[in-house]
């Protein structure tokens, strides 16, 4: 099913690829302004979602050689065609973009097919896909996978149309809830009741028919664009990396090569485990381990430590046996020195608790109000007490919001008199533990495990040696393993000194440590290109040792190492 097609034009001030902010406009500290707060307008939202993005994902700052070592964010006029799409069975749509340069190539009859990272909207990966394919004349084709920020105001009874703004419970609307709930805020990933995770191959391959389609609208000239007369590469980092390996088990030839990044990822092998598994497990663990490898502490660490003693999850009479024995029982299953330092930064950020809550119920396929641990979302009052949300913060959230609260002005509660401990205890028990809300979660999380790749189908898997948030030593290690032993064309990049979020790179404090991962993503794309076009050898697998820039101003070309 489709909703009708949304055509919009995107030149001079407000091109595709920045909405004519620019890298400048992009590197601002404040977002670009809405005239009117309560009601902006589809280009102030799109303006505003675009910068949202790129700075979620990319690493703008001025030493860290964005638009001048790697990446692009040159001007490219065009236009965009989107749609709401459901997959058969679901009950609610997922968002399809295309974007159409002018200097579309047709020579060359290039589309990229991508999905976006995290649960990000529809621009969620306009700073992979985008930024490579678009200034050469590619076609980019995104999806939100059903996840997004297309938010529902239970309180207010009002929800997102397809260009971004708010509109009543009885318009066309990107997500309307199954619920009577009059109160808090809905979000598609968490209350979808579709679980869309186990669907986000069909979303992107979905989404590759919907840019094809799109294409021979924009070119009618040129029409039809097939998959068999266009060049179709599939590309997609963290969350959408692994949306793009589940869609790359068809086994009809719809993508040319595949390139990902970081992908969220498990197949039925040893060493692999599944985000909801290792996230529940740091949520617990890692506050209180990190101490033992000289990091800083929580205020509340002594509390969280003691708890697990009572709990029996570690055990040590004083506080640094304490940290020593979480350390030692979150290195028992298999997380890396590197591993662990990095997850710092989620743990700095309750980054695990969210992802736990949100993909619990998404997993149990838990309506609004049916979470099983008692979470539920809302404005909050400065105490921390739910409240309606105004029509200024309502407007933003598509723009706004990265798609799992807290954020935007949604927090995330707790079951009201209980603390953050049992809330955590209790989302690690939908994995461990026995009754029916555990036996859902579990059988949602194997509806997502992932099958082989089809044969000779060109992969590049590029992945940072220090990723606290999907280590490979979980997700791309095991998954690679098992596509080459059964002989599949899976190249492997490791990238020594690189975690999860470029984005926070803008940080001195993690700029120091690491480098960006986007450099090796963009490269990738550069050979997949180069061996479709000009049928260049494919580059075999590989270990950058990299040089972060510790406390020099910016970082080189010879830090990278880039091939």
């Amino acid at each position: 099913m489709q909703s009708p097609m949304r055509v919009t034009e995107h030149r001079g001030q407000d091109d595709l690829l920045s909405a004519g902010l620019g890298l400048q406009g992009l590197r601002a500290a404040v977002p670009p302004a809405f005239a009117d707060a309560a009601a902006p307008t589809p280009v102030e939202l799109r303006r505003r979602a675009i910068w949202n993005n790129w700075r979620g994902i990319a690493d703008l700052s001025e030493g860290g050689g964005y638009g001048a070592l790697y990446g692009s964010v040159a001007a490219v006029p065009g236009r965009e065609f989107q749609a709401l799409m459901s997959v058969p069975g679901a009950s609610q749509p997922h968002r399809a973009l295309l974007q159409a340069p002018d200097a579309f190539d047709r020579t060359k009859r290039c589309l990229l097919v991508t999905a976006a990272s995290g649960s990000r909207g529809v621009y969620g990966a306009i700073s992979v896909a985008g930024a490579w394919g678009l200034p050469r004349g590619c076609a980019v084709v995104h999806t939100d996978k059903a996840a997004g920020t297309d938010y529902f105001d239970l309180d207010a009874q009002a929800g997102v149309r397809v260009d971004g703004t708010v509109a009543a419970a009885d318009a066309t609307l990107a997500f309307r809830p199954h619920t009577k709930a009059s109160a808090g805020v809905a979000f598609k990933h968490a209350h979808s009741k579709d679980n869309p995770e186990a669907d986000w191959g069909r979303h992107v391959r979905q989404a590759a028919e919907f840019g094809l389609q799109a294409l021979s609208d924009a070119y009618p000239d040129q029409a039809p664009f097939t998959f068999d007369n266009t060049r179709v590469i599939a590309v997609g980092i963290s969350n959408g990396g692994g949306a793009v390996l589940r869609a790359a088990e068809s086994a009809d030839a719809w993508a040319d090569a595949v390139v990902v990044g970081e992908p969220n990822i498990h197949v039925e092998r040893p060493g692999s485990r599944a985000l909801y598994d290792y996230a529940t497990e740091a949520a617990l663990l890692m506050p209180c381990a990190l101490p033992h490898l000289g990091l800083p502490a929580a205020p509340d660490v002594a509390q969280r430590c003691e708890s697990l003693v009572r709990a029996g999850l570690i055990s040590g009479k004083d506080l640094p046996a304490r940290h020593k024995s979480a350390h030692d029982a979150l290195r028992a299953k298999g997380w890396t020195p590197e591993a662990l330092a990095a997850g710092g930064i989620s743990v700095g950020f309750d980054l695990w608790k969210a992802v736990a809550a949100t993909y619990a119920s998404a997993y149990g396929r838990f309506g609004v109000d049916e979470h099983p641990c008692g979470y539920r979302y809302a404005a909050l009052t400065a105490q921390r007490e739910p409240r309606a949300a105004t029509a200024a913060e309502r407007a933003a959230w598509w723009s706004d919001a990265s798609g799992i609260p807290p954020g935007a002005g949604v927090g995330l509660l707790d079951t009201p008199g209980s603390d953050a401990l049992e809330g955590l205890a209790c989302l690690r028990s939908l994995w461990t533990g026995d009754g029916a809300h555990a036996s859902r979660v579990r059988e949602g999380v194997a509806a997502t495990r992932a099958a082989l790749p089809r044969t000779k189908l060109p992969i590049i898997v590029v992945h940072g040696t220090d990723d606290g948030l999907i280590p490979p030593a979980f997700s791309s290690a095991p998954y690679v393993q098992a596509a080459k032993d059964a002989g599949r064309d899976v190249r492997y990049w490791q990238v020594r000194n690189a975690q999860h979020f470029d984005a926070f790179l803008g940080l001195p404090q993690y700029a120091s440590r690491y480098v960006p991962l986007l450099p090796y993503v963009y490269r990738a794309l550069d050979h997949a290109w180069a061996h479709l076009e000009q049928g260049a050898a494919l580059p075999g697998d590989r270990v950058f040792d990299t040089t972060p820039r510790g406390a020099r101003a910016s970082l080189t070309a010879a830090d990278l190492a880039l091939p």
